[in-house]
Formats: structure tokens, C-alpha cells, sequence
């Protein structure tokens, strides 16, 4: 196989059959239909990736709901999160070549992950952590980078300081302890009776069910506090940040008045995923110092089922949902 497609070339024959999860109208898991699908060839800063694997979260909900902070013309495949391996290059790709296995996102609109085939970013994408599996590498990229900027980039913390995590049993949150924990910080948590030891063995100092007891009761004055959940819970945090210090949400902007009478910097993100962070966790992947959390395993073909565990009308275990794409 050709290391580099040009722009102008016809698709491969080799990606004639392949299939994509597709919509054609916003709605609800009904929607979404398995399609022979021709992938378009990568262009500049592109990739053309096998997929093996394609994570399933929220975010991949609002896309298909049509409920995206970001503009996503119809028809789309969904799917953001993939690994897989290199087979063809768009002009002007450097640090890559045919046959690397990988491990990211598609591209900024989070979209096109469900497929045999996917275009993708080469500036979004790195090398797959040795011995971890395609399914594995999948669950990681945006959940543990998510965990990684609010941590580091947005709350700026640092050896001795306090964090307290919000949903802390959830897909971004066991990344954020884990990730806490190797940093040397104070970890509070607030998880559900059932997950308390999960989350403890993740590196948690102290787990506040939100059941049963005030996290405020609990948790003091904070350096950080981490908002996973939103709507009340960050309402109520504001009163347990230290006068500088920080509330960072990755769910719903937070109130800026009440952040400026606090005293605390209080702030909303979506995730960034970038080569250099991939490299940061796929190195902590491969030094053991973090652990995936891959949950329900289905076929390309299941990807409506996995949407309706997302909705919650299907039961799913804790951990990342995962299509698995190709052996």
C-alpha cells in the first residue's frame, strides 16, 4: 500500500466495503443505522486510520441528539474516541507513517469514529501505549485528557495542594484521581455508597457519599474543586474553594458573579485533545501509574445499544463503553 494519498485520488478499492454507523436526522438511538460507507481520502494534516476500536460517551449523545455546542452538518458518523493503525497519509504529515498503531480523536467536530475507516487529525492523534489493547487504548483519550487539563492547565495544581472531585467514580473522574494521586495531591471525592472502594483504590484520601452526608460538612476549604456532576453540586461548591483558588467544571459554565464575590477563579472547558497530551498519558499508561476503565465491550453493528446505555434505558457496567470495530 502507497505511503500518501493525494487529495485528488479516488478512494482506495481496499475501503469499498467498508461500513460506518450513520445518522441522517437528529434523534433519539433509533436513528443511527449501519451503512456501506466510502470514506473521503485524507487530506492535508490528515490520516486514514483502520479502526479497531471506538469509545462511546456522552458527548457522542449530543452529537447524535443534535444537541452539540458544535456545528455538525447532516448526514455524520458519529464516534470520537479510536485506535487502530495508520494505512494511509494526507499530504503533509510528519511523525507518522503507514502501519503505526494509534490512539486518539477523529478530528475538533468529534465526529466519524463509528467506521471501519476514519479521517482523522494527525495533530490529535499519538503513538497506542505498548501492550495496552486497541479496546483499551480506545477508552482513554478524551476522558483521560479531560481529567488531565482540568487538573494541571486549568486549576494549576501542585504537590501538597487539595482537589475535590465531583462524580468521582465516573469515566473522566477515576482518571482525575488517579492522575491526582501521582501528583502528590490532598484527593476528596464524592461517589455513591456502592463505587466508595472502587474510588479508593483508584488513590482516593477521602469518599463523601452525596447520599447521605453534606459534601460541605466534609470537605473544608479546598485548593481545587473538580464539577463532573453540575446543576446543584456546583452550586454548592463554591463555598468550599480557598480565596484563590479554583472550580472547574467540564459539564456546565460556571456562575461568574458568585465566583468573583468568592474570590476564585471559576471556569468551563471542553477538552482539547492534542498529540503532546496523548504522549503524557499514553507514558503514565505504559509506566503503570494509570489504569483504563474499559466497561461494556459491543460490535460496530450494537452501536444504537450502546447509545441507549447511554440514555440509561439499558444497563451498563462502570467503565468506558467500546465498540469493537475489528479484531
Amino acid at each position: 500500500m502507497t505511503s500518501q494519498i493525494s487529495g485528488n485520488s479516488t478512494t482506495p478499492a481496499f475501503l469499498t466495503a467498508s461500513k460506518a454507523a450513520r445518522i441522517h436526522e437528529f434523534g433519539s438511538p433509533e436513528v443511527i443505522t449501519l451503512e456501506d460507507w466510502r470514506p473521503p481520502v485524507p487530506q492535508a494534516g490528515e490520516v486514514l486510520v483502520r479502526v479497531k476500536a471506538a469509545g462511546v460517551g456522552p458527548w457522542d449523545a449530543w452529537v447524535r441528539a443534535g444537541k452539540s455546542a458544535l456545528p455538525q452538518p447532516l448526514p455524520l458518523t458519529p464516534g470520537s474516541d479510536i485506535a487502530g493503525r495508520i494505512v494511509a497519509l494526507g499530504p503533509d504529515v510528519t511523525g507518522f507513517a503507514v502501519g503505526d498503531a494509534v490512539f486518539g480523536v477523529t478530528n475538533p467536530n468529534f465526529t466519524g469514529g463509528y467506521a471501519d475507516y476514519a479521517i482523522v487529525s494527525a495533530a490529535m492523534i499519538a503513538r497506542k501505549p505498548e501492550g495496552l489493547s486497541d479496546l483499551d487504548a480506545a477508552s482513554v483519550p478524551v476522558v483521560a485528557v479531560t481529567a488531565w487539563q482540568a487538573l494541571f492547565e486549568h486549576a494549576h495544581l501542585r504537590r501538597g495542594q487539595s482537589v475535590l472531585i465531583h462524580g468521582a467514580a465516573g469515566n473522566v473522574g477515576a482518571y482525575a484521581v488517579q492522575l491526582a494521586r501521582a501528583a502528590g495531591l490532598r484527593i476528596l471525592t464524592t461517589a455513591r455508597r456502592r463505587d466508595h472502594a472502587f474510588v479508593r483504590s483508584l488513590g482516593a484520601d477521602i469518599v463523601i457519599d452525596p447520599d447521605t452526608q453534606a459534601f460541605e460538612s466534609r470537605a473544608g476549604q479546598v485548593d481545587a474543586v473538580l464539577d463532573l456532576v453540575g446543576g446543584d453540586v456546583q452550586e454548592r461548591s463554591f463555598a468550599v474553594v480557598k480565596p484563590g483558588g479554583f472550580l472547574v467544571s467540564a459539564v456546565a459554565p460556571p456562575d461568574q458573579a458568585r465566583a468573583a464575590a468568592a474570590g476564585i477563579a471559576a471556569l468551563f472547558f471542553l477538552v482539547e485533545v492534542t498529540t503532546a497530551r496523548l504522549d503524557e498519558i499514553a507514558g503514565r499508561l505504559e509506566a503503570g501509574s494509570l489504569r483504563t476503565q474499559l466497561g461494556a465491550v459491543l460490535p460496530l453493528a450494537s452501536a444504537r445499544v450502546a447509545h441507549e446505555m447511554l440514555e440509561g434505558t439499558r444497563p451498563r457496567p462502570r467503565g468506558k463503553i467500546v465498540l469493537q470495530v475489528a479484531e
